[in-house]
């Protein structure tokens, strides 16, 4: 049987791709005067051009030319110029197959470098063999080969040489990566990975297969369930060092294969590699498992207490008649006793002339029934709903190991208390439980006469537990999601060394007296300027006076005259079936080819049925419908190849392919040049099996949904996608869409709604290098914040808020540092970071100290928000851009009532994948068509104001038939180079 290729044909053109354009011919093949006198020596222009050719390929890509090689027009004609020679004497060179040698031979001495043999290849394989037990794609193995070679001056070997090294450089690291997992452990261990491949007590399904199942709903019934997976996986007992020592990459890879594959499938294997799987399978599984119940312990209580909330409103409105009438009738009586006191006569006789005694009596019981707590709070509610908490709590503290930072140390030893009451069956809190951890808002409910109360102590301390957990103020062992905040930071001697270095990965000045100083004289400027023109009625299209700001509208974004345009292009656009856009894209892009097998990195074998199984995730269709609505396709095909080719990394390639496709085209650049973008989150309802994933947020009303999040380029490209929950605000997550792309697009600004937007966002967009510029609902209620000691500024006065206190930021510099350097180097990703900067305590003085740094850079973009309408118009056209994308996603998810419908959290980041890179198919098509639209009225004698192209969009949709039957094999295919004819006007 042939070895399989570790690099597909495209990567291998990649690899040993020649330069070609203008810059990178001059910089990789430019001749200085050693070199062109070397080449003089030369008799003949054939002989001169090719010995300087030779010159250029062993010098880069780094290899000796062939007698077949075909070289690119414009590096024959970049060097013919060089070395003054007729280009067409290339024709001629060496017909003498001994000259080409020997050319090859002196150049070898010139350039001092030396042919590739034996003891190179094992040189090389045993150096991928590091890199390969981090990371198996063939592509980053064979460049690090090349890159490798070129440094010890050896003449690159064939590309199938290159190939095998990379192949047994994998084979070794996979038997490495096997043997670390495995040699740790014992018997008994084995024994138990064993039992996980037989079938389940009274059940159908393995022990595995239940194990790695998802928790429906969030519940204590499903909470106990998942609970007793947890004890399950910890009666495995792997060695603690297990993994720790293996590159995450790889673990998490082969516990993906172990996940995918059936039982039978794994009972198959060698020994050595089953026991590696299923090891790496429970590691990785046994991390979601403690992520998952924390997250549904913390959507538990806040369903409890927005319930408990609810029903605080829900009983003052209700009672709201009833408490009216006591007010009415205390005003009367309290009006009788000061008549009574100024008169000096019998105050209980003035509350008897008002009502009855016997009524009155009645009605102090009555009121005592309506009033509500001091603080007018709902927690006295909540505790109606321990009931529900017990059925699970006391085994969810039982199994979670616990640690804690100093603040939360008083959370940690009252759950501790709690564990031990729960251990001895005590009903009473001891009284010397801890209570330091107790807000004042719990202390009426928790501190009472007889004591603690336990019902509002056990609450009161899981929902602290609940707090420190998202802070990170109290981490899990062996947890993801909820580790120690100093385990996620690039460790303290790596950031000291990249510091001392000044390597730091960041766009500021790392000295903080200097970068400081910059920015507050930058500020002080600024407001100087601002109060100037506001004073003088000068700011534009703004005025500011004491009862507040008030800025004039923008005018339309799009002229009247060119909807004409807009018009005409529409109407010529083909007509055209999704499933023929997706092949013409993927004609021209051959993004199909990013879809690898999870396995051996092999492209997928058929074309339209990985096509069908993205389109089913685009239009919500899902593979059942989607087998049936595609002729010749079933859903064990379509299963199967979503299983083991359709995953994230996946996605994100094939994304990034139609990206750049698209910002490479000429047309694209009358939107924009590439350089800003937006982001904005699309709401959608979550129904049927995925209702109980959903979350309520009543920004969108009480039903439950998923946000998917997505960012877009100034050319319409959806770069970034991805789900999240409704409760969570858009800020958390606008960074991660602009760092971990994988397009060739380099943001520089980029815009948001008001819910993109918070102080730490703020900070770390400036640190990390982006201008961030949000369209900011109610501007003039958000305050600036100045420096102190500064001088007044009287005008902005209705706009200030207060000082910055730089102190802090001084004091916390290294920490804002390493923070931004840690999300910058993908050690830890920006979202993850925010949302527990979110969830810290006030006084926290990273969190206060990032915020006072975000608060300089807020107040900056207000007073430039201020000056500049042209700010204005790039925002609000950019945020518009977004909002006309979510109309094409609408249109494209239109499947199951565009709900979402999927209980696995993968299955839903699957449909948003999908869904965005299928509007990116469309809005590529779309751009070239729009292109040889605006070509055809030119050529149909109808001028096209350059002007007005600006204006066009390529998100329209209605030429594009999106429903009916996906049959592939009608789908009409185009020969290379050749374009669906426009359609004629007037005609449908």
């Amino acid at each position: 049987m042939p070895r399989r290729l570790i690099l597909s044909a495209t990567e291998r053109g990649t690899l040993l791709a020649l330069p070609e354009s203008q810059d990178d011919l001059i910089r990789y093949y430019t001749f200085n005067d050693s070199d062109l006198s070397l080449i003089r020596q030369r008799r003949g222009d054939a002989n001169r051009l090719g010995f300087a050719v030779q010159l250029c390929l062993l010098r880069y890509p780094g290899y000796a030319l062939g007698t077949d090689s075909e070289l690119p027009e414009p590096v024959i004609l970049w060097v013919a110029k060089q070395v003054q020679t007729d280009p067409a004497s290339w024709t001629k060179y060496g017909e003498r197959d001994v000259t080409r040698r020997e050319h090859a031979q002196e150049l070898r001495t010139y350039l001092q470098l030396a042919p590739f043999g034996l003891s190179d290849f094992r040189a090389l394989v045993r150096e991928l063999t590091e890199l390969a037990q981090q990371t198996d794609k063939g592509l980053l193995l064979a460049g690090q080969a090349l890159e490798s070679l070129r440094q010890k001056r050896r003449i690159l070997p064939a590309l199938s040489v290159i190939d095998r090294a990379c192949s047994e450089a994998i084979a070794r690291a996979n038997r490495r990566v096997y043997r670390a997992l495995v040699e740790p452990l014992t018997d008994s261990h084995r024994a138990k990975l064993d039992e996980l491949l037989k079938l389940k007590a009274g059940s159908s399904i393995t022990w595995l297969t239940w194990l790695r199942q998802a928790p429906l709903k969030p519940n204590s019934r499903h909470m106990l369930e998942h609970i007793e997976r947890l004890k399950t996986f910890q009666l495995v007992d792997l060695p603690e060092v297990l993994g720790r020592h293996i590159h995450q990459n790889r673990l998490l890879k082969l516990a993906r294969e172990g996940g995918q594959m059936t039982p039978k499938d794994l009972g198959k294997f060698e020994p050595q590699r089953r026991y590696a799987t299923l090891a790496a399978v429970v590691l990785e599984s046994t991390a979601t498992v403690i992520d998952e119940l924390v997250d549904l312990h913390d959507r538990i209580l806040v369903k409890l207490f927005s319930g408990a909330k609810h029903k605080h409103q829900q009983q003052f409105q209700k009672q709201g008649k009833a408490i009216n009438d006591k007010v009415r009738l205390y005003s009367k009586i309290g009006q009788a006793l000061l008549e009574a006191k100024e008169a000096g006569s019998d105050p209980y006789a003035a509350i008897e002339a008002v009502i009855p005694w016997d009524e009155f009596t009645e009605s102090v019981s009555e009121a005592e029934l309506l009033a509500r707590p001091e603080g007018f709070d709902h927690l006295h509610l909540v505790g109606e709903n321990f009931a529900t908490l017990r059925r699970y709590t006391p085994a969810l503290l039982e199994v979670l190991e616990l640690r804690a930072a100093p603040a939360a140390q008083g959370v940690l030893a009252a759950v501790q208390t709690l564990r031990e009451m729960n251990a001895d069956n005590l009903r009473k809190v001891p009284a010397d439980a801890p209570t330091a951890f107790i807000k004042p808002r719990w202390k009426p409910l928790v501190i009472t006469p007889e004591g603690l109360d336990r019902r509002f102590y056990e609450i009161c301390a899981l929902s602290e537990l609940k707090n420190a957990l998202r802070s990170g103020d109290i981490w899990v062992k062996g947890s993801r999601q909820f580790r120690d905040f100093d385990d996620y930071l690039l460790p303290a001697e790596k950031f000291a060394a990249l510091k001392r270095e000044q390597a730091l990965p960041l766009a500021i000045n790392p000295n903080s007296d200097q970068y400081l100083e910059e920015r507050l004289q930058l500020l002080d400027e600024q407001l100087a300027t601002v109060a100037r023109l506001a004073k003088d009625n000068e700011l534009p299209d703004a005025i500011l006076t004491e009862s507040g700001l008030k800025i004039t509208p923008l005018d339309a974004a799009v002229p009247d005259r060119a909807q004409a345009l807009i018009d005409q292009t529409s109407q010529l656009l083909p007509r055209i079936k999704i499933t023929e856009l997706l092949m013409d894209v993927d004609d021209w892009t051959g993004f199909s080819r990013h879809f690898t097998h999870l396995k051996d990195g092999a492209e997928a074998k058929d074309r339209t049925l990985l096509l069908s199984a993205i389109l089913g995730d685009a239009i919500n269709l899902g593979l059942t419908k989607m087998a049936e609505s595609s002729p010749g396709l079933t859903y064990a095909k379509l299963s199967w190849l979503q299983a083991w080719h359709i995953r994230d990394e996946t996605y994100s390639a094939a994304l990034a392919e139609l990206v750049n496709h698209q910002y490479q085209h000429a047309f694209a650049a009358h939107w924009g040049d590439g350089t800003t973008s937006s982001s904005d989150g699309q709401r959608f309802r979550a129904g049927g099996r995925g209702e109980s994933t959903g979350h309520v947020n009543p920004k969108y009303g009480s039903e439950p949904g998923r946000l998917f999040y997505t960012h877009i380029s100034d050319q319409y490209a959806p770069f970034s996608t991805r789900v999240v929950n409704v409760g969570v605000r858009d800020s958390t997550y606008v960074l991660d869409g602009l760092l971990y792309h994988e397009s060739d697009l380099r943001i520089e600004e980029h815009y948001t709604d008001t819910a993109g937007f918070t102080d730490h966002v703020f900070a770390l967009m400036h640190l990390l290098g982006f201008r961030f510029a949000p369209r900011i609902r109610d501007l003039g209620e958000t305050k600036l914040y100045v420096p102190q000691g500064v001088q007044t500024y009287p005008t902005l006065r209705p706009l200030i808020g207060g000082t910055l206190n730089i102190k802090h930021v001084r004091a916390h510099w290294d920490d804002i540092l390493r923070l931004a350097s840690s999300i910058k180097q993908g050690t830890v990703t920006a979202s993850l970071m925010l949302r527990k900067l979110g969830s810290y305590p006030r006084q926290n003085g990273l969190a206060v100290a990032l915020r006072e740094l975000g608060r300089i850079e807020r107040t900056l973009f207000i007073l430039d928000w201020l000056q500049s309408v042209e700010l204005r118009r790039r925002v609000h056209a950019g945020l518009n851009k977004g909002e006309a994308r979510n109309s094409l996603a609408r249109a494209v998810f239109f499947n199951r009532l565009g709900e979402i419908r999927d209980r696995s959290f993968e299955q839903q980041r699957y449909r948003a994948s999908g869904l965005n890179l299928v509007t990116a198919a469309i809005v590529l098509w779309n751009t070239v068509y729009l292109e040889r639209a605006t070509q055809g009225l030119v050529e149909a004698g109808k001028p096209v104001d350059g002007e007005l192209l600006q204006f066009l969009s390529p998100l329209g949709w209605e030429h594009i038939n999106l429903t009916g039957d996906y049959d592939w094999r009608q789908s009409r295919r185009l020969e290379d180079g050749k374009f669906r004819p426009l359609r004629m006007p007037g005609k449908p």
